[in-house]
């Protein structure tokens, strides 16, 4: 049974870090490209970071090159985004997933974790 499940969302002031991790089951995770992408309020959901099986490549979106970055552990099947120098325009859920997996696999996505940074 695939199981993906993030967390480490909080609220932050502006300027703050916080590191997410999203944790998986259930399917061959060390052979499969993974991605964080995140929804804002009234905003299409859009991708964040990209990172390859090994985590030998990494991709940014525009917005976050510089501030983000993606990691992985194959041995945990776990993968994190590392968010510092968080901005007002960052809040909103964040979701990891494999990236060549359909957002209508429901499975292979979780309920995400609110990120809202706030003063």
């Amino acid at each position: 049974q695939v199981q993906v499940v993030e967390s480490g969302g909080a609220l932050v002031q502006p300027g703050g870090s916080l590191r997410l991790t999203c944790i998986t089951s259930g399917f061959i995770f060390s052979g499969t490209t993974m991605s964080w992408y995140r929804q804002a309020p009234g905003k299409e959901r859009e991708l964040v970071a990209t990172i390859n099986n090994s985590g030998t490549w990494t991709d940014y979106a525009g917005f976050v090159k510089g501030r983000f970055t993606i990691s992985r552990d194959n041995a945990k099947d776990a993968v994190y985004l590392q968010m510092n120098s968080l901005e007002f325009e960052d809040t909103g859920v964040y979701y990891c997933k494999p990236t060549y997996r359909s957002w209508a696999d429901r499975a292979y996505w979780g309920q995400g974790t609110q990120v809202t940074v706030s003063s």
